[in-house]
């Protein structure tokens, strides 16, 4: 049956099959990402990194992430979706361990570049294998699936990763999740068939006219929309959880069940959102998740002291990113054309990772520190990541109106 729907999968197991393990390499992917700002007030102690900079640790991997994302656009088309996929998690995997070894900011920055390197294609390559293999009906489900690994990484890696650390040192959670990339990328390589049914067309193109296809005004907005949605993310993620220990005064202790609660209801949540998605389209789920996100974050990070509890709080702001993240990545899903679907992720992934770095980078020159590590400015990057988060609602409408028409169209 999936044969017949797509030509781009020889001999291909089911469509859960493939679901799975996509998500299962994401769940590592995810996890390397976000396991390191929780664990940001353990290192930045041990290696003498002021509390404030953690976001340049953060801004690194997708700096990193943008730059090899920018360039797999230009030829990620060219190759077997199955290849790239088990190369980009050999790179991630020696870059996560690299992190274990750090010995100061310069040196955990160079270790997240690498990682970040290989981690932004990872990411492009399995939307693509989506895309490829899903039809645009039950592609809401299947990504809101796949975006599932986020919640399973809050729920299990990042609680048990801030655990070993705090018995066995902060080093211990990097050693972890390499192994466990590993033994899932193996998996991978194993499971997938090869995945060479857009390579006919790909290959026909001239190398140099690859990004250029892609300057089309729909790609265009679909872009502008992924850099306020994470740039609005990013100016206020990676300091999370010094905001809560310092400023709030949260218990390091119960920092992993804060993670465990907040991933649970995202993860629920995501498979919900999901099929509202496919019901009642992005724009009208995105833009309430975008609302929600706002309300949060005014709540929570610009009112001092916070209008919520740090638990309440926590979990509505996992709560509303699930909204605004499931609906804002299936639409762009349904942007490109099936042969250009690895060069657009491959842009998209590179744009993604750029604003998310431009928000941590910016997070860390806008904040201080006191002498107790508590954190000076939070409210200030409040405030810009609900202005930032106010644009995303208009290009959400405008996006899905294009692809509708292109549709409609065809």
């Amino acid at each position: 049956m999936l044969a017949a729907m797509s030509p781009v999968v020889t001999n291909a197991p089911s469509e859960r099959a493939i679901v799975f393990c996509v998500g299962a390499v994401q769940f590592v992917n995810i996890l390397d990402f976000i396991m390191v700002m929780p664990l940001g007030p353990d290192f930045s102690v041990a290696l003498d990194i002021p509390v404030s900079h953690i976001g340049y640790v953060g801004g690194a991997y997708t700096a990193a992430a943008s730059i090899s994302g920018l360039a797999g656009a230009f030829f990620l088309d060219r190759f077997d979706r199955k290849k790239a996929l088990s190369v980009a998690m050999l790179g991630l995997v020696l870059g996560t361990l690299s992190g274990a070894f750090a010995r100061g900011l310069v040196s955990l920055m160079a270790a997240r570049v690498i990682a970040g390197a290989f981690g932004g294609p990872a990411t492009s390559v399995s939307y693509s294998i989506i895309a490829d293999v899903i039809p645009p009906e039950r592609r809401g489900r299947a990504m809101g699936a796949v975006m599932g690994a986020f919640s399973v990484a809050s729920i299990v890696g990042v609680p048990a990763g801030l655990e070993i650390a705090r018995h066995g040192g902060w080093r211990l959670p990097f050693i972890g999740v390499a192994v466990i990339g590993a033994i899932l990328g193996a998996y991978a390589a194993h499971v997938l068939p090869p995945m060479t049914g857009h390579l006919a067309r790909a290959r026909q193109r001239v190398l140099g006219h690859d990004l250029g296809e892609l300057v089309r005004l729909d790609i265009v907005l679909s872009l502008s929309l992924t850099t306020l949605v994470m740039g609005a993310s990013f100016i206020i993620v990676p300091n999370i959880a010094p905001y809560l220990l310092y400023n709030l005064g949260y218990p390091r202790a119960r920092l992993g069940i804060l993670y465990l609660c907040g991933g649970l209801v995202s993860f629920v949540a995501m498979r919900g959102v999901g099929l509202l998605v496919d019901r009642f389209g992005s724009a009208r789920v995105g833009t309430f998740g975008a609302i929600f996100v706002s309300t949060i974050i005014y709540c929570g990070f610009a009112r001092v002291p916070p209008l919520l509890p740090v638990i309440v709080l926590f979990v509505l702001f996992m709560l509303g990113m699930s909204f605004r993240n499931v609906a804002y990545n299936t639409l762009t899903s349904k942007v490109p054309e099936p042969d250009e679907r690895a060069r657009f992720s491959s842009l998209q992934s590179s744009v993604q990772h750029l604003a998310s770095a431009l928000g941590a980078f910016t997070s860390a020159r806008l904040l201080s520190e006191l002498p107790n590590h508590a954190l000076v400015g939070v409210d200030t990057t409040a405030y810009v990541s609900i202005a930032l988060g106010a644009g995303v609602m208009p290009l959400l409408w405008i996006v899905e109106r294009r692809v509708l028409a292109r549709r409609r169209a065809s």
